[in-house]
């Protein structure tokens, strides 16, 4: 099987009922970057199982991000040698914040270059741990289309979006290099 697609999960990865999780299930070709602990990231551990994911799937993947697994996507670009088609970045945390669950230190502070692949960044108007206004920002700094997908919460599983169409739509659009930036 030709892998086209990567999720990247977020702290405490996605269970079945996350859009990711659905994905992984219904869209062929699409596998999941597993992480060694899901509960108690370290960074240097995610970029690390990113890039031997990403170097098993070759150039042409497309990763569909999810929260912290955004965070991880920016700094692996940032360090890594190998490239990747694109990335759909869903709902980045705002790591900076100092609120943000500590265990998650390690991801901060996030990497405010542009990213070396075509992306999207989606984000809802009222997510708890990300105003609009910083993915809107995360987006510019990283070169990113934005998208806002209105009041979606964390654009997660209690977000109750099933198979996430809009997502997939945006995805497609990843997969079939049909982004212009």
């Amino acid at each position: 099987m030709e892998i086209k697609v990567l999720t990247a999960p977020g702290l405490g990865g996605s269970g079945p009922l996350h859009w990711q999780s659905r994905w992984e299930q219904s869209i062929p070709g699409t596998l999941r970057i597993e992480q060694s602990d899901w509960d108690t990231p370290s960074l240097n551990n995610w970029i690390n199982k990113l890039e031997a994911a990403i170097s098993a799937a070759g150039p042409q993947v497309v990763i569909a991000a999810h929260s912290l697994g955004c965070i991880a996507l920016a700094h692996w670009a940032q360090q890594t040698h190998l490239t990747i088609a694109g990335a759909l970045l869903v709902a980045p945390p705002d790591v900076e914040r100092p609120d943000f669950p500590e265990v998650a230190a390690s991801f901060n502070p996030v990497p405010l270059k542009k990213l070396p692949f075509k992306s999207i960044l989606i984000a809802s108007t009222n997510d708890a741990y990300c105003s609009l206004e910083r993915a809107a920002l995360l987006a510019k700094h990283w070169g990113s289309s934005f998208v806002n997908a209105g009041a979606k919460g964390h654009i997660n599983a209690d977000s109750n979006l099933e198979e996430w169409q809009e997502g997939k739509d945006l995805l497609s659009e990843l997969v079939h290099n049909r982004v212009t930036l």
